[in-house]
């Protein structure tokens, strides 16, 4: 059914042969009506992406489609075929959905009938004409369209954009890409979120390849899930701390105007020594604070970024080298030192894993319905009370389990309050948040990855499950796969 909704004023006869002139008339038609027409020029691509269905269903169609009418009371869509695609999914889903059904407006082309090279053409130049705003322009229209709305509009607009409630501030962080790098994320399928993500360690070196890697593997899973791309977020925030405690490390060094040896070729002979290895020229020890006002006084970082003293030129500057025995360096000496670089990165990466797998537990907690195992693994916990969980009790650390309940203060959380409020239908989700709180905290240590314990395995292995049930919204660390492996089925647990 069509109903007229506008006729625009017409100052003159319609000219057969001038498609602005032709006499329009906009209608409201029932998108179930609407075919495409076979003229259309677009012939590539015509179906509607979910972000236009997203904005179809909350907001509707603005822009009115063009369609001539056909014999048997349908309408062909020269101009608009996605967006009455769209119009047709909201409407499909819009029962279930509780949305009242819409109608779609169209400018009815009955000038049209029987043109069917002008139809074609006036399809061409409408495509031909469009083009898409730059990534700039629209994530800055969103930020400032998004920030001036009232908390009511702003909803439905983040709803109609399929972006979250911080959609303004990642807008605004996402600017600080360049434009070739708006562009490559934009063509390797970036939501905003992402984006913004990428925007925050775009200085930590390598970022964007690692994120366009993760964001590969998540795609080529088929399932929704950004388990991947959280992980190497999380790897890629911690080297950025890295980065940033080292910068600190040397602006203090550099405020007491104390130098920073750099690396010396492996061609060249390294005068320098640390002040542990030398001695004063009666053969006392040296330290920091005798040996401060030598003009030789300076340092190295060590791998967490603090300072150990040398003497750049302890001949040059009276110094003795303790005496020591000389040994080749062995096989052994370079697979300790393999292992301690290892360890190092491997405790850096248990410590960065906690962010995306609390994040997980945050979201099951707060889901409307706990997943079974989920509840079944709390309800064992409660009842036979491990060691672990009545160790974390004794401590009284709580701020864990604030987070994951939701509590805007968590470091200051009263539980008292917070178990008074949950409602009877959520009590098998604040019982798996103590249970998670707790084996959270027995897995705290960056070094538990190199003796995980069995009921440790079992709360990681839970995790992974949910996660893969969850269309792939959490995966598994490296370092956390690597710590599991000996307690899978099958390998002797």
């Amino acid at each position: 059914m069509a109903t007229a909704v506008s006729t625009p004023t017409d100052t003159g006869p319609a000219q057969h042969d001038d498609a602005d002139a032709a006499v329009l008339q906009t209608v409201l038609l029932d998108p179930a009506l609407i075919i495409r027409d076979e003229f259309n020029a677009r012939e590539h691509e015509t179906e509607p992406d979910s972000k236009l269905i997203a904005s179809v269903k909350e907001l509707g169609v603005e822009e009115p489609i063009s369609v001539r009418p056909r014999a048997d009371g349908t309408y062909s869509a020269f101009k608009g075929w996605r967006r009455a695609q769209a119009a047709q999914a909201a409407n499909a889903s819009a029962k279930q959905d509780g949305r009242p059904v819409q109608q779609i407006k169209a400018y009815v082309r009955t000038d049209l009938i029987g043109r069917d090279a002008w139809t074609r053409f006036l399809s061409l130049v409408e495509n031909d004409h469009r083009v898409d705003m730059s990534a700039r322009d629209s994530l800055r229209a969103q930020e400032l369209a998004l920030i001036d709305m009232s908390d009511v509009d702003r909803r439905r607009a983040a709803k109609a954009l399929g972006v979250g409630r911080d959609a303004a501030r990642q807008a605004r962080s996402a600017q600080r890409l360049d434009d070739a790098a708006l562009r490559r994320s934009a063509a390797a399928g970036m939501d905003l979120e992402q984006t913004a993500q990428l925007a925050e360690v775009s200085g930590v070196r390598s970022a964007e390849n690692r994120l366009m890697s993760a964001l590969r593997r998540d795609h080529e899973e088929g399932t929704g899930g950004r388990g991947h791309w959280d992980q190497e977020m999380a790897l890629l925030r911690a080297d950025q701390a890295e980065e940033e405690a080292r910068a600190k490390a040397v602006e203090e060094l550099k405020a007491a105007d104390i130098p920073l040896l750099r690396g010396v070729p492996s061609y060249q002979k390294d005068p320098s020594r640390p002040l542990a290895q030398l001695t004063t020229g009666l053969g006392n020890p040296l330290s920091e604070d005798n040996h401060r006002n030598c003009p030789g006084h300076s340092a190295r970082l060590d791998e967490e970024h603090r300072p150990v003293w040398h003497c750049a030129d302890p001949s040059v500057y009276g110094h003795k080298v303790r005496p020591q025995p000389k040994r080749p360096r062995t096989d052994e000496d370079e697979r300790k030192a393999e292992e301690r670089r290892k360890v190092i990165s491997c405790n850096r990466a248990w410590k960065a894993a906690a962010g995306p797998r609390q994040d997980f537990v945050t979201r099951l907690v707060r889901m409307k319905t706990l997943p079974d195992e989920a509840s079944v693994l709390a309800q064992e916990i409660v009842f036979t009370l491990p060691g672990f969980y009545s160790t974390w009790v004794d401590k009284r650390e709580f701020e864990t389990l604030g987070r994951f309940l939701g509590v805007k203060e968590p470091q200051n959380a009263d539980l008292t309050a917070t178990a008074s409020q949950l409602p009877k239908a959520r009590l098998a989700n604040g019982l798996f948040a103590l249970a998670a709180a707790a084996f959270e905290h027995s897995i705290r240590e960056p070094k538990t990855w190199s003796m995980l314990a069995p009921h440790q395995a079992r709360y990681l292995l839970l995790l992974e499950a949910l996660g893969d049930s969850d269309n792939g919204s959490y995966r598994l660390s490296e370092v956390e796969q690597q710590a599991v492996a000996p307690h899978r089925s099958g390998n002797g647990s």
